[in-house]
């Protein structure tokens, strides 16, 4: 019997936070690719506990010796593990809820509380933010790499972690000005570490480095060469992150360091604003606005992956 399979389907940040759960359980694991066919859209109380919806190669490769544990996130993938179980009893580890029709066959569901579901009962785990793969040991590594090379620079070194535009919101050059401005007044002396991603745009990234003074360090989505992105979550003295990403705002707390959202009124999605809420609330953030000054502060990492790791642990124990 293997240990752990994880179940990857087409949606990225649904199959990273599994992996991170995969790895913070530190069991030997299997990534069982799943790709779905036209029938996939089906609703789950259609689909039921089989292989409906998924393709030919994709069933290929569910086959003995079975799992002890399936993890797995998204509505799409549930059909998938519940028909797992009715062949080997495996304990089943759902990242956000499957939605109506099953939920009795999962044995752990992880609910993040800004998904605002309000389910409870036995086999529901209330989450903060999304589980990522930031773990200590990713952070020292990346910490060695990136040192050298952010060692000439002034402190404090303030790291501005850059989404952008979403589906439903905008992100204009005017906001990406505002973003430089109140990263820099944090910098105060020292420096700012800049990223931007591909949904930041040509226009609001030459906006938002307009208004960031030298000394910098700058990488632009698509440059060649390494990404310091983990490098600024290892070694910055403070981390600026654009609230319109999940895992950004939540794999930045995964770093001691504080965390600065820059997210105005009224310009990410109700998802999001719980999120930034339950951040605050709890001492992992706290709003980047105009005059926010850099303070001595701290918070305990932010790993919802390794809180379910050990909720599956206790289960197989």
């Amino acid at each position: 019997m293997d240990d752990v399979w994880v179940l990857a389907d087409d949606r990225a940040g649904n199959v990273g936070q599994c992996l991170g759960v995969a790895e913070a359980l530190a069991l030997p694991f299997t990534v069982k690719q799943i790709r779905y066919g036209r029938l996939g859209r089906l609703p789950n109380l259609l689909r039921g506990a089989t292989l409906t919806g998924i393709t030919p190669d994709s069933r290929a490769g569910l086959t003995p010796p079975w799992p002890r544990v399936v993890i797995a996130a998204g509505r799409r993938t549930a059909p998938v593990a519940r028909w797992i179980k009715r062949r080997s009893g495996a304990i089943l580890v759902q990242i956000m809820d499957p939605g109506p029709g099953g939920r009795a066959d999962f044995d752990l569901i992880a609910v993040p509380g800004h998904d605002g579901k309000g389910l409870s009962g036995t086999g529901i785990l209330p989450i903060t933010g999304a589980p990522h793969r930031v773990g200590a040991a990713r952070l020292a590594e990346a910490a060695e790499l990136w040192r050298p090379r952010f060692a000439g620079l002034p402190r404090p070194w303030v790291a501005v972690i850059v989404g952008g535009a979403t589906r439903r919101r905008d992100f204009s050059a005017g906001m990406a000005a505002d973003l430089g401005r109140c990263a820099a007044g944090l910098a105060q002396g020292g420096s700012l570490l800049v990223t931007t991603s591909r949904r930041t745009g040509a226009a609001a990234a030459e906006a938002l480095l307009s208004a960031i003074p030298e000394p910098r360090f700058v990488h632009h989505w698509g440059m060649d060469g390494d990404n310091p992105y983990f490098g600024f979550l290892a070694l910055a003295d403070a981390l600026v992150v654009t609230g319109d990403s999940v895992s950004m705002a939540c794999e930045a707390c995964a770093s001691p360091a504080p965390v600065y959202l820059y997210a105005p009124d009224g310009w990410v999605v109700p998802k999001h604003a719980r999120l930034h809420a339950e951040l605050y609330r709890l001492g992992l953030a706290r709003p980047l606005e105009a005059g926010t000054r850099l303070e001595p502060w701290s918070h305990p990492p932010l790993n919802a992956a390794a809180d379910i790791a050990a909720a599956i642990r206790a289960r197989l124990a």
